[in-house]
């Protein structure tokens, strides 16, 4: 390859190109985005190599869209306006169904592959990106027969030397686990957080109380609202159900401790370790 595009800076794309720069040290790295500083400092970090315009697409090989899934809304059929029929166009965005569905009459469809990379980290922006991140990382991949086969070949090979595995799946599947788990356990992070700021008056108190396990549970905390907050909208129904189910488990567990039926709590907690099993099981596999 040589024109690779990346439109939005931030963590996800930014450490895709790092790594591909690696892989493909011939080639030239554009970079498009909103914020003028977000550019400015993916070329000083070493992501890009030039900052672009939409107009500069008809050149690429290669357009990885990162940017928040309601945007993505807007951008990937202007893409796909200006791309050639050689041009893999894939996005990385939390959601699936409502981005597939934007571009479902499209007439350069063939060349974009909705995909989702489960990897990140809670922080944002170009100065986040990472080597490695994908690294044993699973690339779930949408839709897949909507999208020439020359062009899935050209993912795979792509995906293949980021060290990521494929899970194949239709949009509105992907879009009912990953509010389960993803989407919950940010909300659950971002509201335990919430709820101790506004009970803990004194910040001294959260930095010299708070354990690893405080720490940990609202690490998700951190992640931006600019990109979560329109992935809730959009996976609105999904993200009901998968609260509703953590609600009624919440309101069981206070019912309980309410109560004072410790057997059912500790039912409940024991019943739950089964986590941790499924959880070494997927890190074996990895």
């Amino acid at each position: 390859m040589k024109n690779i595009f990346l439109i939005g800076t931030g963590l996800i794309g930014g450490s895709m190109l790092k790594d591909l720069r690696t892989h493909y040290p011939e080639a030239a790295f554009y970079g498009i985005d909103e914020k003028e500083i977000h550019v400015q400092k993916a070329k000083e970090n070493g992501i890009i190599d030039q900052v672009a315009r939409f107009e500069d697409l008809k050149t690429a090989d290669l357009v990885i869209i990162s940017i928040p899934v309601d945007a993505t809304l807007e951008v990937l059929p202007r893409v796909l306006g200006f791309v050639n029929e050689n041009t893999l166009v894939i996005d990385v965005g939390s959601t699936k169904e409502a981005i597939c569905k934007c571009v479902v009459n499209h007439k350069n469809r063939r060349s974009f592959l909705a995909t989702h990379p489960i990897a990140g980290t809670e922080f944002s922006g170009p100065e986040a990106a990472v080597l490695n991140l994908f690294y044993k990382k699973t690339m779930i991949v949408c839709e897949v027969e909507k999208t020439a086969f020359p062009l899935q070949e050209k993912a795979i090979a792509i995906f293949d030397l980021l060290g990521m595995r494929v899970r194949y799946m239709t949009s509105a599947a992907h879009d009912k686990h990953i509010a389960y788990v993803s989407h919950l356990s940010h909300i659950s992070s971002f509201m335990l957080g919430k709820t101790v700021i506004q009970e803990e008056e004194n910040e001294r108190d959260i930095f010299d109380l708070a354990g690893s396990g405080f720490e940990s549970t609202v690490r998700l905390a951190k992640s931006s609202p600019a990109m979560w907050a329109p992935i809730f909208a959009q996976n609105k129904k999904h993200v009901l159900d998968s609260l509703d189910g953590y609600i009624e488990n919440l309101s069981r567990f206070r019912e309980s401790l309410k109560n004072n039926d410790h057997k059912a709590i500790f039912k409940d907690m024991e019943q739950t370790n089964r986590i941790r099993t499924i959880l070494e099981g997927i890190g074996n596999e990895k």
